[in-house]
Protein backbone atom coordinates (compact mmCIF):
# COMPACT_ATOMS: atom_id res chain seq x y z
CA UNK A 1 0.00 0.00 0.00
CA UNK A 2 1.33 3.40 -0.98
CA UNK A 3 1.38 6.22 1.54
CA UNK A 4 -0.97 9.06 0.59
CA UNK A 5 1.35 11.80 -0.69
CA UNK A 6 0.42 14.11 -3.59
CA UNK A 7 1.91 12.92 -6.88
CA UNK A 8 3.64 15.77 -8.70
CA UNK A 9 5.97 16.07 -11.67
CA UNK A 10 8.76 17.49 -9.49
CA UNK A 11 11.61 15.24 -8.29
CA UNK A 12 10.82 13.77 -4.87
CA UNK A 13 13.47 13.91 -2.16
CA UNK A 14 12.71 11.54 0.70
CA UNK A 15 14.54 12.26 3.96
CA UNK A 16 14.58 9.60 6.68
CA UNK A 17 15.14 11.18 10.09
CA UNK A 18 14.63 14.68 11.50
CA UNK A 19 17.90 15.24 13.30
CA UNK A 20 20.25 18.15 12.67
CA UNK A 21 21.19 16.92 9.19
CA UNK A 22 17.65 16.18 8.06
CA UNK A 23 16.37 19.56 9.22
CA UNK A 24 19.13 21.52 7.47
CA UNK A 25 18.64 19.60 4.24
CA UNK A 26 14.86 20.16 4.19
CA UNK A 27 15.28 23.86 5.02
CA UNK A 28 17.79 24.43 2.22
CA UNK A 29 15.50 22.73 -0.34
CA UNK A 30 12.63 25.13 0.43
CA UNK A 31 11.67 27.34 -2.50
CA UNK A 32 13.22 25.02 -5.09
CA UNK A 33 11.47 22.88 -7.67
CA UNK A 34 11.41 19.65 -5.66
CA UNK A 35 8.98 17.82 -3.42
CA UNK A 36 10.37 17.05 0.03
CA UNK A 37 9.00 14.15 2.08
CA UNK A 38 10.34 13.76 5.62
CA UNK A 39 9.77 10.53 7.58
CA UNK A 40 10.45 10.13 11.29
CA UNK A 41 9.21 7.79 14.00
CA UNK A 42 8.64 10.83 16.25
CA UNK A 43 6.68 13.96 15.40
CA UNK A 44 9.30 16.17 17.03
CA UNK A 45 12.96 17.11 16.71
CA UNK A 46 15.10 16.54 19.82
CA UNK A 47 17.97 18.83 20.79
CA UNK A 48 20.14 16.00 22.08
CA UNK A 49 22.98 18.10 23.60
CA UNK A 50 20.62 19.13 26.44
CA UNK A 51 19.14 15.70 27.19
CA UNK A 52 21.34 15.44 30.28
CA UNK A 53 19.60 18.50 31.74
CA UNK A 54 16.21 16.82 31.28
CA UNK A 55 17.51 13.73 33.08
CA UNK A 56 18.82 15.79 36.03
CA UNK A 57 15.63 17.88 36.47
CA UNK A 58 17.08 21.08 35.03
CA UNK A 59 14.76 21.30 32.02
CA UNK A 60 11.41 19.83 31.05
CA UNK A 61 11.32 17.62 27.96
CA UNK A 62 9.24 20.01 25.85
CA UNK A 63 11.95 22.66 26.27
CA UNK A 64 14.33 20.70 24.03
CA UNK A 65 11.80 19.09 21.68
CA UNK A 66 10.00 20.90 18.88
CA UNK A 67 7.15 19.73 16.59
CA UNK A 68 8.37 18.87 13.11
CA UNK A 69 5.23 20.20 11.44
CA UNK A 70 5.72 23.54 13.17
CA UNK A 71 9.32 23.81 11.95
CA UNK A 72 8.17 23.49 8.35
CA UNK A 73 4.68 25.01 8.56
CA UNK A 74 5.50 27.71 5.97
CA UNK A 75 7.27 25.38 3.56
CA UNK A 76 5.61 24.62 0.24
CA UNK A 77 5.94 21.18 -1.34
CA UNK A 78 6.91 19.74 2.04
CA UNK A 79 5.18 16.69 3.54
CA UNK A 80 5.81 14.99 6.87
CA UNK A 81 4.74 11.44 7.61
CA UNK A 82 4.97 9.79 11.02
CA UNK A 83 6.39 6.30 10.58
CA UNK A 84 9.47 4.11 10.67
CA UNK A 85 11.38 2.97 7.59
CA UNK A 86 11.85 -0.80 7.59
CA UNK A 87 13.58 -1.45 4.27
CA UNK A 88 15.01 0.28 1.22
CA UNK A 89 14.35 -1.13 -2.26
CA UNK A 90 16.97 0.74 -4.33
CA UNK A 91 16.18 -0.98 -7.65
CA UNK A 92 12.48 -0.04 -7.43
CA UNK A 93 13.28 3.32 -5.79
CA UNK A 94 10.97 3.06 -2.81
CA UNK A 95 11.17 2.68 0.97
CA UNK A 96 8.98 0.28 2.88
CA UNK A 97 7.71 1.88 6.08
CA UNK A 98 5.43 1.04 9.00
CA UNK A 99 2.70 3.06 7.24
CA UNK A 100 3.21 1.83 3.68
CA UNK A 101 5.44 2.34 0.64
CA UNK A 102 6.92 5.70 -0.37
CA UNK A 103 8.58 6.19 -3.76
CA UNK A 104 11.59 8.45 -4.16
CA UNK A 105 13.79 10.02 -6.81
CA UNK A 106 16.48 10.87 -4.25
CA UNK A 107 16.74 9.20 -0.86
CA UNK A 108 18.63 10.70 2.07
CA UNK A 109 19.32 8.59 5.17
CA UNK A 110 19.64 10.80 8.25
CA UNK A 111 18.77 8.28 10.94
CA UNK A 112 21.53 9.22 13.40
CA UNK A 113 22.76 6.86 16.08
CA UNK A 114 21.55 4.70 18.91
CA UNK A 115 23.34 3.43 22.01
CA UNK A 116 26.04 0.82 21.49
CA UNK A 117 26.33 -1.58 24.43
CA UNK A 118 29.14 -3.58 22.75
CA UNK A 119 27.50 -6.85 23.79
CA UNK A 120 28.46 -6.37 27.44
CA UNK A 121 26.45 -8.64 29.71
CA UNK A 122 23.54 -6.96 31.49
CA UNK A 123 24.02 -3.48 30.07
CA UNK A 124 21.18 -3.30 27.56
CA UNK A 125 18.66 -4.63 30.09
CA UNK A 126 19.85 -2.95 33.28
CA UNK A 127 21.85 0.20 32.53
CA UNK A 128 20.41 3.61 31.66
CA UNK A 129 21.19 5.01 28.20
CA UNK A 130 20.40 8.62 27.32
CA UNK A 131 19.88 9.08 23.59
CA UNK A 132 16.18 10.01 23.49
CA UNK A 133 13.68 12.14 25.40
CA UNK A 134 12.02 8.98 26.75
CA UNK A 135 15.34 7.65 28.04
CA UNK A 136 16.17 11.00 29.68
CA UNK A 137 12.78 11.02 31.45
CA UNK A 138 13.32 7.41 32.54
CA UNK A 139 16.69 8.38 34.00
CA UNK A 140 15.19 11.31 35.88
CA UNK A 141 12.57 8.99 37.37
CA UNK A 142 15.18 6.37 38.32
CA UNK A 143 17.36 8.96 40.09
CA UNK A 144 14.44 10.24 42.17
CA UNK A 145 12.95 6.78 42.77
CA UNK A 146 16.26 5.46 44.10
CA UNK A 147 16.60 8.43 46.44
CA UNK A 148 13.13 7.62 47.76
CA UNK A 149 14.12 3.95 48.18
CA UNK A 150 17.27 5.00 50.03
CA UNK A 151 15.04 6.65 52.64
CA UNK A 152 13.17 3.41 53.23
CA UNK A 153 16.06 1.03 53.89
CA UNK A 154 18.04 0.63 57.09
CA UNK A 155 20.71 -1.44 55.29
CA UNK A 156 23.63 0.96 54.80
CA UNK A 157 25.16 -1.11 51.98
CA UNK A 158 21.87 -1.08 50.06
CA UNK A 159 21.47 2.63 50.75
CA UNK A 160 24.94 3.38 49.42
CA UNK A 161 24.25 1.37 46.26
CA UNK A 162 21.03 3.33 45.71
CA UNK A 163 22.94 6.60 46.12
CA UNK A 164 25.93 5.66 43.97
CA UNK A 165 25.84 6.94 40.39
CA UNK A 166 28.29 5.44 37.91
CA UNK A 167 28.49 7.33 34.62
CA UNK A 168 30.36 5.20 32.09
CA UNK A 169 31.98 7.14 29.27
CA UNK A 170 34.26 10.15 29.54
CA UNK A 171 33.07 12.06 26.48
CA UNK A 172 31.18 15.38 26.64
CA UNK A 173 27.87 13.75 27.63
CA UNK A 174 29.46 11.77 30.46
CA UNK A 175 31.40 14.76 31.77
CA UNK A 176 28.38 17.08 31.61
CA UNK A 177 26.09 14.56 33.28
CA UNK A 178 28.63 13.92 36.03
CA UNK A 179 28.85 17.63 36.76
CA UNK A 180 25.05 17.99 36.83
CA UNK A 181 24.65 15.08 39.28
CA UNK A 182 27.30 16.58 41.56
CA UNK A 183 25.38 19.85 41.60
CA UNK A 184 22.18 17.98 42.44
CA UNK A 185 23.99 16.40 45.37
CA UNK A 186 25.38 19.73 46.56
CA UNK A 187 22.48 22.14 46.06
CA UNK A 188 19.17 20.29 45.61
CA UNK A 189 19.03 16.88 47.25
CA UNK A 190 20.00 18.10 50.76
CA UNK A 191 16.80 20.19 50.79
CA UNK A 192 14.61 17.35 49.52
CA UNK A 193 16.17 14.55 51.58
CA UNK A 194 17.43 16.04 54.88
CA UNK A 195 17.09 12.61 56.52
CA UNK A 196 19.72 11.09 54.22
CA UNK A 197 23.42 11.34 54.90
CA UNK A 198 24.40 12.58 51.44
CA UNK A 199 28.06 12.18 52.27
CA UNK A 200 27.39 8.55 51.34
CA UNK A 201 26.24 9.57 47.85
CA UNK A 202 28.92 8.99 45.21
CA UNK A 203 29.15 10.26 41.64
CA UNK A 204 31.77 8.32 39.68
CA UNK A 205 32.88 8.90 36.10
CA UNK A 206 34.21 5.65 34.63
CA UNK A 207 36.34 5.79 31.46
CA UNK A 208 38.03 2.88 29.71
CA UNK A 209 40.73 5.15 28.22
CA UNK A 210 43.48 7.05 29.96
CA UNK A 211 41.70 10.43 29.94
CA UNK A 212 38.35 12.20 29.58
CA UNK A 213 37.31 14.41 26.63
CA UNK A 214 39.90 12.76 24.43
CA UNK A 215 39.03 14.90 21.41
CA UNK A 216 40.15 18.04 23.26
CA UNK A 217 43.56 19.51 24.11
CA UNK A 218 45.39 18.24 27.20
CA UNK A 219 45.01 21.50 29.11
CA UNK A 220 41.23 21.35 28.70
CA UNK A 221 41.14 17.67 29.64
CA UNK A 222 43.09 18.47 32.81
CA UNK A 223 40.89 21.48 33.53
CA UNK A 224 37.69 19.42 33.18
CA UNK A 225 39.04 16.80 35.62
CA UNK A 226 39.95 19.57 38.04
CA UNK A 227 36.42 20.99 37.81
CA UNK A 228 34.86 17.56 38.39
CA UNK A 229 37.00 16.94 41.46
CA UNK A 230 36.07 20.37 42.84
CA UNK A 231 32.43 19.31 42.53
CA UNK A 232 33.13 16.08 44.42
CA UNK A 233 33.17 13.57 41.57
CA UNK A 234 35.41 10.51 41.49
CA UNK A 235 37.17 9.74 38.20
CA UNK A 236 38.15 6.17 37.34
CA UNK A 237 40.38 6.02 34.27
CA UNK A 238 41.59 2.89 32.44
CA UNK A 239 38.55 1.08 33.83
CA UNK A 240 36.52 -1.01 31.39
CA UNK A 241 33.10 -2.34 32.45
CA UNK A 242 32.59 -5.99 31.51
CA UNK A 243 29.37 -6.94 33.36
CA UNK A 244 26.45 -5.43 35.27
CA UNK A 245 23.68 -7.24 37.14
CA UNK A 246 21.67 -4.23 38.31
CA UNK A 247 23.74 -3.72 41.47
CA UNK A 248 27.26 -5.04 40.92
CA UNK A 249 29.53 -3.48 38.30
CA UNK A 250 32.45 -5.69 37.25
CA UNK A 251 35.47 -4.27 35.45
CA UNK A 252 38.28 -5.83 33.43
CA UNK A 253 40.85 -4.85 36.06
CA UNK A 254 38.86 -6.59 38.79
CA UNK A 255 37.86 -3.36 40.50
CA UNK A 256 34.23 -3.67 41.53
CA UNK A 257 31.48 -1.25 42.50
CA UNK A 258 27.96 -1.53 43.85
CA UNK A 259 25.53 0.84 42.18
CA UNK A 260 21.84 0.77 41.34
CA UNK A 261 22.46 3.57 38.84
CA UNK A 262 24.74 2.71 35.94
CA UNK A 263 24.37 5.38 33.23
CA UNK A 264 25.86 4.33 29.89
CA UNK A 265 27.26 7.10 27.66
CA UNK A 266 30.24 5.15 26.33
CA UNK A 267 29.32 4.39 22.75
CA UNK A 268 26.96 4.83 19.80
CA UNK A 269 26.29 3.06 16.53
CA UNK A 270 24.50 4.16 13.40
CA UNK A 271 20.84 3.28 12.86
CA UNK A 272 21.12 1.12 9.74
CA UNK A 273 18.17 0.47 7.42
CA UNK A 274 18.01 -2.88 5.61
CA UNK A 275 18.10 -3.16 1.83
CA UNK A 276 21.44 -1.76 0.74
CA UNK A 277 24.43 -3.94 -0.10
CA UNK A 278 26.87 -5.11 2.57
CA UNK A 279 29.70 -3.24 0.85
CA UNK A 280 27.93 0.05 1.63
CA UNK A 281 28.02 -0.51 5.40
CA UNK A 282 31.09 -0.29 7.60
CA UNK A 283 31.32 0.07 11.40
CA UNK A 284 27.53 0.56 11.61
CA UNK A 285 27.64 3.54 9.21
CA UNK A 286 26.88 3.96 5.52
CA UNK A 287 30.07 4.37 3.46
CA UNK A 288 29.79 7.58 1.45
CA UNK A 289 31.89 9.36 -1.15
CA UNK A 290 32.87 13.02 -0.93
CA UNK A 291 29.38 14.01 -2.14
CA UNK A 292 27.56 11.99 0.57
CA UNK A 293 26.46 9.33 -1.95
CA UNK A 294 26.21 5.89 -0.41
CA UNK A 295 28.70 3.50 -2.01
CA UNK A 296 27.18 1.68 -4.97
CA UNK A 297 24.17 3.96 -5.46
CA UNK A 298 23.68 7.11 -7.53
CA UNK A 299 20.55 8.46 -5.83
CA UNK A 300 20.92 7.29 -2.22
CA UNK A 301 22.73 9.56 0.23
CA UNK A 302 23.54 9.61 3.95
CA UNK A 303 24.22 12.57 6.24
CA UNK A 304 25.20 13.10 9.86
CA UNK A 305 26.25 10.45 12.34
CA UNK A 306 25.23 7.54 10.12
CA UNK A 307 27.46 8.68 7.21
CA UNK A 308 31.07 7.49 6.98
CA UNK A 309 33.31 9.65 4.80
CA UNK A 310 37.06 9.07 4.70
CA UNK A 311 38.16 11.32 1.83
CA UNK A 312 39.64 14.05 4.05
CA UNK A 313 43.19 13.34 5.22
CA UNK A 314 42.58 14.39 8.83
CA UNK A 315 39.39 12.28 9.02
CA UNK A 316 40.57 8.94 7.67
CA UNK A 317 38.32 7.15 10.19
CA UNK A 318 35.32 9.33 9.43
CA UNK A 319 34.11 12.64 10.75
CA UNK A 320 33.18 13.06 14.42
CA UNK A 321 29.57 12.18 15.15
CA UNK A 322 28.51 15.66 16.26
CA UNK A 323 25.81 18.13 15.26
CA UNK A 324 28.01 20.53 13.22
CA UNK A 325 29.02 17.73 10.84
CA UNK A 326 25.37 16.76 10.28
CA UNK A 327 24.33 20.37 9.70
CA UNK A 328 27.12 20.98 7.19
CA UNK A 329 26.27 17.69 5.45
CA UNK A 330 22.65 18.74 5.09
CA UNK A 331 23.46 22.21 3.80
CA UNK A 332 25.85 21.00 1.10
CA UNK A 333 23.77 17.99 0.07
CA UNK A 334 20.77 20.24 -0.63
CA UNK A 335 22.96 22.18 -3.06
CA UNK A 336 24.31 18.98 -4.63
CA UNK A 337 20.87 17.44 -5.14
CA UNK A 338 19.83 20.60 -6.97
CA UNK A 339 23.07 20.39 -8.96
CA UNK A 340 22.25 16.79 -9.91
CA UNK A 341 18.79 17.80 -11.09
CA UNK A 342 20.28 20.66 -13.12
CA UNK A 343 23.11 18.39 -14.38
CA UNK A 344 25.77 20.62 -12.86
CA UNK A 345 29.05 19.51 -11.21
CA UNK A 346 28.85 18.46 -7.57
CA UNK A 347 30.72 20.14 -4.74
CA UNK A 348 32.96 18.05 -2.48
CA UNK A 349 32.24 18.06 1.24
CA UNK A 350 34.92 19.57 3.45
CA UNK A 351 34.28 19.74 7.17
CA UNK A 352 34.80 23.08 8.87
CA UNK A 353 35.62 22.28 12.49
CA UNK A 354 34.31 25.21 14.52
CA UNK A 355 35.70 23.79 17.76
CA UNK A 356 34.39 21.81 20.71
CA UNK A 357 33.19 22.48 24.21
CA UNK A 358 31.79 20.86 27.34
CA UNK A 359 30.23 22.32 30.45
CA UNK A 360 31.16 20.96 33.86
CA UNK A 361 28.55 22.50 36.11
CA UNK A 362 27.86 26.04 37.19
CA UNK A 363 30.44 28.62 36.03
CA UNK A 364 32.64 25.85 34.66
CA UNK A 365 33.22 24.84 31.05
CA UNK A 366 36.05 24.08 28.64
CA UNK A 367 36.07 25.51 25.12
CA UNK A 368 38.50 25.32 22.24
CA UNK A 369 38.30 26.91 18.81
CA UNK A 370 41.38 26.21 16.73
CA UNK A 371 44.35 27.14 18.92
CA UNK A 372 42.18 29.28 21.22
CA UNK A 373 41.39 27.53 24.52
CA UNK A 374 39.58 28.91 27.52
CA UNK A 375 37.26 27.84 30.31
CA UNK A 376 35.72 28.93 33.59
CA UNK A 377 32.87 31.44 33.67
CA UNK A 378 33.56 32.84 30.20
CA UNK A 379 33.61 29.34 28.74
CA UNK A 380 30.36 28.54 30.52
CA UNK A 381 28.63 31.65 29.13
CA UNK A 382 29.94 30.79 25.65
CA UNK A 383 28.58 27.25 25.97
CA UNK A 384 25.16 28.55 27.04
CA UNK A 385 25.00 31.14 24.27
CA UNK A 386 25.84 28.67 21.52
CA UNK A 387 23.32 26.10 22.73
CA UNK A 388 20.58 28.73 22.94
CA UNK A 389 21.31 29.75 19.35
CA UNK A 390 21.16 26.15 18.14
CA UNK A 391 17.84 25.35 19.85
CA UNK A 392 14.89 25.09 17.47
CA UNK A 393 12.00 27.47 18.17
CA UNK A 394 11.83 30.90 19.82
CA UNK A 395 9.68 29.58 22.68
CA UNK A 396 12.23 26.90 23.53
CA UNK A 397 15.05 29.44 23.56
CA UNK A 398 13.11 31.68 25.96
CA UNK A 399 12.01 28.83 28.25
CA UNK A 400 15.51 27.35 28.49
CA UNK A 401 17.06 30.77 29.13
CA UNK A 402 14.56 31.54 31.92
CA UNK A 403 15.15 28.09 33.48
CA UNK A 404 18.92 28.61 33.43
CA UNK A 405 18.63 32.06 35.03
CA UNK A 406 16.26 30.73 37.71
CA UNK A 407 18.51 27.76 38.47
CA UNK A 408 21.54 30.04 38.61
CA UNK A 409 19.97 32.49 41.07
CA UNK A 410 18.23 29.93 43.28
CA UNK A 411 20.57 26.92 43.07
CA UNK A 412 17.41 24.94 42.39
CA UNK A 413 15.92 22.41 39.96
CA UNK A 414 12.15 22.77 39.88
CA UNK A 415 11.25 19.71 37.84
CA UNK A 416 11.86 17.01 40.46
CA UNK A 417 8.80 15.04 39.39
CA UNK A 418 8.29 11.30 39.04
CA UNK A 419 5.50 11.66 36.48
CA UNK A 420 6.20 8.37 34.75
CA UNK A 421 7.69 5.81 37.18
CA UNK A 422 10.49 3.79 35.63
CA UNK A 423 10.47 0.01 35.87
CA UNK A 424 13.75 -1.65 35.02
CA UNK A 425 13.72 -4.26 32.24
CA UNK A 426 13.97 -7.88 33.22
CA UNK A 427 17.09 -9.61 31.93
Amino acid sequence: MKVNIPEVSKPRVVIVGCGFGGIELAKKLEGHDVQVVLIDKNNFHTFQPLLYQVSTAGLEADSIAYPIRKIFKKHRNFHFRLGEVKRIAPEQKFVETSIGIINYDYLVIATGTTTNFFGIEGLEQLSMPMKTVVEALNLRSLILQNMEKALLTSDLHEQEALMTFAIVGGGPTGVELTGALCELKKHVLPNDYPELDLRRMRVILVESGDDVLQNMAKENRDKSKEYLKELGAEIWLNTRVIKYDGTNIETFSGKGLKSANLIWTAGVKGVIIDGLGAESIQRSRFVCDEFNRVKGYDNVFAVGDVALQTHEEQYKNGHPQVAPVAMQHGQLLAKNILNLIAQKPLEQFKYWDKGSMATVGRNRAVVEVGKLRFGGFFGWVTWMGLHLLMLVGFRNKVVVFINWIWNYINYDRNIRLIIRPYNRKES
